[in-house]
């Protein structure tokens, strides 16, 4: 048995942490933003665009 072999390798253990709450506010500020561009978008067709 070589022990030199043994204690040269190392097990390493990487672990992604996942924040959940961030990934949430994140998708709660884009649906905002796709909701706000939507409105604007309606706004523009139904009452702007018409008058021309």
């Amino acid at each position: 048995m070589n022990l030199s072999n043994d204690i040269d390798k190392k097990e390493t253990r990487i672990e992604k942490k996942t924040d959940s709450s961030m990934v949430l506010t994140t998708l709660i500020k884009y649906a905002a933003y796709l909701i706000i561009f939507f409105g604007v978008m309606y706004f523009l067709v139904k009452y702007i665009i018409p008058k021309f």
